[in-house]
C-alpha cells in the first residue's frame, strides 16, 4: 500500500486543527501527509505536518448571486484539474475531507478517480461542502451522536469518532478538575471566536462587573476580545476591582484552560470537544447567525449531559449572564459536577479513531 493521505481541509481552524491532529497520528502509524488546500492555506498553514501542500483553485458564493456561483463553479473545476493532476503524480492510498470550500476540489479529484475517499464532519449540522459531496465517498465519520443535515443513508452509515483535538488539549483529559476553594482565586476564561465576537467582548466584562464584590475580589478573569473592545473591557474590569488579562489571542489556550474554573464562550464543534475533553464546565452562547443553527446543535452535547448551561443570543443580557456566572461561582459542587460530567461526554482518542477509519479505508481500495 501507498502510505500517503491526502488531507482536504478548509482555512478556518474548526476544520484545519482535527486535520491536524489526524495528519500527526497517522505519520505516527508510518503515513506520509499531503495537504489539499486553497492556496491560502497552502502557504500559511505553517505548523502542518505535511511533507507537501497541493495550493489548488477554490472558491465560494453566496445565496442568489448567480455570477459568483459561476465564478465558483469555474475555480472548483480548475482545483479539481489540478487536485487529479497532483493525485496521478503522488498516488495517494486515500484523501480525508475535513470540510470547508477548499475541501471541494481534492475530494471531488479523488471520487472521480475512484480512489478511497473519507469525510469527517465536525459539527452536529452537516456542513454544506460536505453535504453535497458525502453521498459519494466510501467511509464518514462524525464528532457527534446526531449528525443532522445528512441524507439518511449517510447518517445511518456514519462512525461517530469524536473530534481530534490537539495534543495539548488531549493531555488535559487526565489533568483532574479542582474546583474552587472556598474563600480561594476563582479563575475564568472568556472566549470570544472569530464570529460575532462583539457581543461576548463587550456583554462579559459589564456582567462580571455586576457580581457581588465577595466573587469580584476572589476572580482573575482572562477573555479573548476584539482589538477594539481591548480598552473598554480594561476599563470596565478595572473599575470593577477585578484582576482581568485581556487579548485578541491567547497562544497557550491549553494551559488556559487546563487551570480554569469555568469557561464562557462559543460552541463551535471545536471549542465544545475541547471542553469536553478538558472536563470544564461552561456558558455556551451559540453564534445566532451560524448556517443551521449548528452551534445552538453542538452545545446540546454539553447541555445534554449537564456540563454546560446554554444562553442563546435572544436571551443573552447583562443580567442574564451575570446570573448564571453568580449561581455557578458560587457553588463549586456544582462546578465538579458539571466538569465530571463534560468529561463523561468526551472522545480524548478521536485522531486515533479516526485514523483506524482512514487505514481501514484504503486497505479496502
Amino acid at each position: 500500500m501507498n502510505k500517503i493521505a491526502v488531507v482536504a481541509a478548509g482555512g478556518t481552524g474548526g476544520h484545519l486543527f482535527p486535520a491536524q491532529a489526524l495528519a500527526e497520528a497517522l505519520i505516527a502509524r508510518g503515513w506520509r501527509i499531503v495537504l489539499a488546500s486553497d492556496q491560502r492555506v497552502a502557504d500559511f498553514a505553517g505548523e502542518f505536518p505535511a511533507e507537501e501542500r497541493i495550493g489548488l483553485s477554490a472558491r465560494t458564493f453566496r445565496r442568489g448571486d448567480p455570477i459568483g456561483m459561476v465564478r465558483a463553479g469555474l475555480a472548483i473545476v480548475g482545483g479539481v484539474l489540478e487536485a487529479r493532476r497532483a493525485f496521478s503524480r503522488i498516488d495517494p492510498a486515500v484523501v480525508v475531507g475535513f470540510g470547508g470550500y477548499p475541501s471541494v476540489p481534492g475530494l471531488l479529484a479523488a471520487i472521480t478517480q475512484g480512489r478511497p475517499t473519507v469525510v469527517h464532519e465536525q459539527n452536529a449540522v452537516m456542513g454544506r461542502a460536505n453535504r453535497r459531496l458525502v453521498s459519494h465517498v466510501r467511509a464518514v465519520a462524525c464528532a457527534f451522536p446526531v449528525l443532522q443535515k445528512a441524507p439518511a443513508k449517510v447518517a445511518a452509515r456514519a462512525i461517530v469518532v469524536g473530534n481530534p483535538v490537539r495534543p495539548e488539549i488531549r493531555a488535559l483529559a487526565s489533568v483532574a478538575y479542582d474546583p474552587p476553594a472556598a474563600h480561594g482565586p476563582l479563575r475564568l476564561l472568556v472566549t470570544g471566536g472569530s464570529q460575532g465576537a462583539r457581543l461576548l467582548s463587550e456583554t462579559a466584562p459589564r456582567a462580571v462587573a455586576q457580581l457581588p464584590q465577595a466573587l469580584r475580589d476572589r476572580l482573575y478573569v482572562q477573555q479573548q476580545t476584539r482589538a477594539e473592545s481591548m480598552d473598554m473591557a480594561r476599563e470596565i474590569y478595572a473599575d470593577a476591582n477585578v484582576k482581568a488579562e485581556i487579548a485578541p489571542f491567547f497562544r497557550d489556550m491549553a494551559g488556559r484552560l487546563r487551570d480554569a474554573h469555568l469557561v464562557v464562550g462559543r460552541s463551535g464543534a471545536g471549542t465544545v470537544c475541547e471542553l469536553a475533553v478538558a472536563g470544564k464546565p461552561a456558558i455556551l452562547v451559540p453564534l445566532a447567525i451560524a448556517l443551521d443553527d449548528d452551534q445552538g446543535q453542538n452545545a446540546r452535547l454539553l447541555a445534554e449531559a449537564g456540563a454546560a448551561e446554554v444562553l442563546r443570543e435572544n436571551v443573552l443580557t447583562v443580567d442574564s449572564l451575570r446570573a448564571a456566572l453568580e449561581r455557578l461561582l458560587s457553588d463549586p459542587a456544582s462546578l465538579a459536577r458539571m466538569a465530571a460530567a463534560a468529561r463523561g461526554a468526551a472522545r480524548p482518542d478521536a485522531a486515533e479513531r479516526l485514523a483506524d477509519v482512514v487505514e481501514q479505508t484504503a486497505q479496502l481500495g
